[in-house]
């Protein structure tokens, strides 16, 4: 009887063993795509004077609901600007700061800006680790008076270097917005 139960015990531990294996495979770690609801550009011109907001909020994300997007002012004609953008998930309680996960996986992200009209150029005024644009930061310039448009797009993973436009870019789209504006 004490031999069957050795035999059994023996058994059990081996079982249990291999049931028990060590897996050196480490799983492959998901970056879940965050929720961005808000983006928030804010414009300073140089010399001093009055910032503009441009803001898009859309607190349903895919919703039915459209994007509320509000602009703070008109631009000053002949004038440059240092931009700033911040995105936030506002369906969390305090709103969650995107913008930081961007800077941290800057060379995984870029903001994209296309201007048209009266804005006559945009440039980055930051980069990441390889001296590849982020779009955090940037600068726009205006010209004479009249309407100008500015889109901003946030890419996931876009080809760097790239040209500056969303087709070269590639990558996936995070949050994106296009703002008409009045250049006076």
């Amino acid at each position: 009887m004490k031999t069957i139960k050795n035999i059994l015990l023996l058994a059990f531990i081996g079982i249990t063993f291999v049931a028990c294996s060590s897996d050196d495979d480490v799983p492959e770690q998901i970056n879940e795509e965050e929720t961005i609801t808000t983006m928030t550009i804010t414009l300073v011109p140089a010399g001093g004077g009055t910032s503009i907001i441009l803001q898009s909020q859309d607190l349903d994300g895919d919703g039915p609901n459209t994007p509320n997007k509000t602009v703070s002012g008109n631009l000053t004609a002949n004038t440059t600007y240092s931009g700033s953008v911040v995105f936030l998930n506002e369906t969390e309680s305090p709103a969650e700061d995107i913008t930081e996960e961007v800077e941290e996986e800057d060379e995984e992200h870029q903001v994209l800006y296309v201007a048209s009209g009266n804005i006559t150029s945009v440039s980055y005024d930051d980069a990441d680790g390889n001296g590849n644009p982020v779009g955090l930061e940037f600068t726009i310039v205006t010209g004479d008076a009249g309407n100008a448009s500015l889109s901003a797009t946030l890419r996931h993973e876009p080809k760097k270097p790239n040209d500056g436009t969303l087709e070269d870019a590639g990558g996936e789209t995070d949050f994106t917005e296009i703002f008409s504006l009045t250049v006076e």
